[in-house]
């Protein structure tokens, strides 16, 4: 007898009913069609230039290149660098194309990773295999289009995370599909090598070993003791290795200027950051109102800026997640794996920064999985879910792809971070450096006085910039004091910063046609760091304008001495013996 016509819509596809999978030419397919739209998303700063932390890496210096592989430091990310050191081998100094193309497949290698992991756990957790195929498919499809993503992918320095998470997935992946009876010797290594890899990129995937134990107790069957000793093999070397990975943490700790217990007191970023993963969570649901550099206030106190009902908030979550982890199993594990993973960005390590998008990208696994669990109870197999979950993948792709026009440019991106930050000082100093880069200086000290005027600490480097944008006018009497403010700040600054301000303040003294006390200053620079070239090239410079061309030469050809490869001093060489020519 045949089933009446209205209850034929209501069964699952013969696929998804038998558990069949898809041909293999299909998954390849779906596969291409990703990485095209991966790199689509992402064209618009596909030649994106360097920005921001960009040129404090490593491989923006100009003998980085030079010095060769043996120079990467061993206890800073070593791996990460080698990845630098390999676009610049390749693409040279300024070109940043294959920067960004990096960047965009090791997303699209970590959104194919992702669907391995969710696919296996919830297969561990019960699901269906088709079923849980076409799942981990929208989640691997939704960390791969997600916006909050975009500093990750669109900001070279964000490779940190990706780069890390290559690793971190691969680990966790061999250690889900490891053997019933436990991980194997061979297994083991394979895991090691690779947890190894991602510490060596980004230290904050020292968690990898938690998430271990946490999945065995989990989704253990025989009891969580029992879990954990069947993986001896693994864990049983990776305490030694963990141990050594905890002294290399203190010590990074210990000489970075942004992280670490000297940026503030570890109690107050904990406060703040009870705040701040509200803000994560916002950010993964409704990703708009993203910024390159939130503000956000310190919370000294629990009370303060309302850090108390934050972590009340987050405690009410995790407890009704507790409270029906019968009904939503995975979306319990999926909050846990949620914390765990944040938790190196976001409990009692101070950062200077206390909220950035990207320390999103390794914790949003968790998020994943708890997505998947409520979409369980939903029949996947109609037309109207599935257009559904392609709706919503669009809906974020379309939203990658402006955010990434808006890193595409230097200019943009400033202004919309100024625009939605209040008085965020850095945004308006990185906005007047924009500008003065592009030669538009007048537009530049205005956003130089924004800067002061949002700043709550006075800062060296902006007046130093400041007085440039002056000389950059014309104005060598106002960049002088702007130097001068700069020279009153420096402080612990290194001896060539400090030796770099005199000389500019001598310089500007020089414009001004005061050569006797362009010279004191100068000799002051000298007396701070000889070894710094410019101040025997403005010393040249000086004595250029004084007409005494022998001891303007003297002056480069030392400059040259004590930096071989000064291209100032090369370039005044040039300019000397033009002039010497046109006087005979």
């Amino acid at each position: 007898m045949k089933a009446p016509k209205h209850r034929k819509a209501e069964q699952p596809p013969a696929a998804i009913e038998s558990g069949k999978g898809l041909p293999v030419w299909v998954w390849l397919a779906g596969l291409a069609l990703l990485l095209t739209v991966a790199i689509e998303i992402y064209w618009p700063a596909i030649r994106g230039p360097f920005v921001f932390d960009d040129e404090y890496l490593a491989f923006r210096d100009p003998g980085f290149l030079d010095r060769g592989l043996w120079s990467l430091n061993p206890t800073v990310r070593p791996l990460l660098h080698f990845s630098y050191w390999l676009n610049l081998y390749f693409s040279g100094q300024d070109d940043t194309f294959s920067y960004h193309l990096w960047n965009i497949l090791l997303h699209f290698a970590n959104s194919v990773l992702m669907f391995l992991a969710i696919q296996k756990l919830l297969s561990m957790s019960g699901e269906a295999a088709q079923r849980g195929r076409i799942l981990a498919a929208f989640a691997a499809a939704v960390f791969l289009v997600h916006p909050v993503h975009t500093e990750a992918v669109a900001y070279i320095a964000g490779r940190s995370e990706s780069f890390s998470l290559l690793w971190f997935l691969a680990a966790y992946v061999l250690f889900l599909h490891r053997r019933e009876e436990g991980v194997g010797w061979l297994a083991a290594a394979g895991i090691l090598a690779m947890f190894g890899a991602a510490f060596l990129s980004k230290e904050h995937t020292a968690v990898l070993p938690a998430l271990f134990v946490l999945t065995d107790v989990y989704f253990s069957r025989t009891g969580a003791v029992d879990g954990v000793r069947r993986n001896w093999r693994l864990y049983g070397p990776m305490v030694a290795v963990g141990a050594a990975g905890v002294a290399l943490v203190v010590r990074v700790l210990s000489q970075a200027s942004t992280a670490g217990f000297r940026v503030f007191p570890w109690y107050e970023y904990l406060f703040t950051q009870w705040r701040a993963i509200w803000i994560y969570l916002r950010l993964a649901v409704l990703p708009t109102g993203l910024n390159a550099d939130y503000v956000v206030p310190i919370s000294h106190t629990p009370l303060e800026h309302g850090a108390l009902f934050g972590l009340t908030g987050l405690l009410a979550v995790l407890a009704a997640a507790v409270y029906y982890r019968k009904q939503f199993p995975l979306a319990l594990f999926g909050a846990l794996v949620f914390f765990l993973l944040l938790a190196p960005t976001s409990s009692i390590v101070p950062i200077k920064d206390p909220v950035a998008e990207r320390r999103l990208y390794l914790p949003f696994l968790g998020l994943l999985l708890a997505m998947c669990d409520l979409l369980r109870r939903w029949d996947i197999s109609r037309a109207v879910p599935l257009s559904a979950m392609g709706l919503i993948v669009a809906m974020l792709a379309m939203g990658t792809y402006q955010r990434s026009e808006v890193w595409s440019d230097p200019l943009k991106l400033w202004t919309d971070t100024a625009a939605k930050g209040g008085n965020n000082a850095r945004a308006q100093f990185q906005l007047a450096m924009v500008y003065y880069s592009r030669g538009e200086c007048q537009p530049a000290l205005e956003k130089f006085a924004l800067a002061e005027k949002a700043s709550t600490k006075k800062d060296y480097s902006l007046y130093l910039d400041w007085g440039l944008a002056h000389d950059c006018l014309n104005d060598p009497a106002k960049a002088e004091a702007k130097f001068r403010q700069a020279a009153s700040l420096y402080g612990e600054e290194r001896a060539e910063n400090k030796a770099h301000v005199h000389a500019l303040i001598g310089m500007a003294l020089a414009r001004q046609n005061k050569p006797g006390a362009a010279l004191e200053e100068l000799k002051t620079a000298e007396q701070l760091d000889a070894g710094y070239d410019m101040t025997y090239v403005y010393r040249g410079k000086v004595f250029l304008l004084m007409n005494e061309l022998d001891r303007a030469e003297a002056e480069y050809r030392k400059a040259l001495t004590v930096r071989p490869n000064s291209e100032a001093a090369r370039q005044a060489l040039q300019e000397l013996a033009q002039r010497r020519g046109a006087s005979r």
